[in-house]
């Protein structure tokens, strides 16, 4: 196991993510106080967010503005997501952990469930005893 690899990987999925959420942001924006360009930077972005960096580099040659904009929004986004983060990735990753865990154990522990109806019915009809009445 690489942690530095799992690390840069998992920065490098954060930073689209966050490039996610600043394009998010701005588009609200947008749309209340320039409709016209947030329909542009919708379509624009359609398609494209899957990778932030190249995302921006394409958006600067378009229109320089909104990759700064989005920039601005993204490095925001990341201070004051930063400071919560490594707790709060511990905290719900043990949490789901454990969650997952007693449904296994649940789900392993769990007995047939006693149904006398059928267990009779099912012992008369293999009982070699019994008598069949025509």
């Amino acid at each position: 196991m690489n942690i530095k690899q799992i690390a840069k990987d998992t920065a490098k999925m954060l930073q689209n993510y966050l490039t996610y959420q600043a394009v998010k942001t701005v588009l609200a924006q947008l749309s209340e106080t320039n409709p016209p360009l947030a329909l542009w930077l919708q379509y624009f972005s359609a398609d494209k967010l899957q990778d932030g960096e190249p995302y921006i580099e394409e958006l600067f040659r378009e229109k320089p503005d909104l990759a700064l904009r989005i920039m601005i929004v993204r490095e925001h986004l990341a201070q004051e997501v930063a400071e919560y983060l490594p707790e709060m990735v511990r905290t719900g990753i043990m949490q789901a952990n454990m969650e997952h865990r007693r449904q296994h154990l649940e789900r392993s522990t769990q007995l047939e469930t006693f149904d006398p109806l059928s267990t009779s019915q099912e012992q008369a009809t293999s009982d070699p005893n019994s008598e069949d009445v025509l």
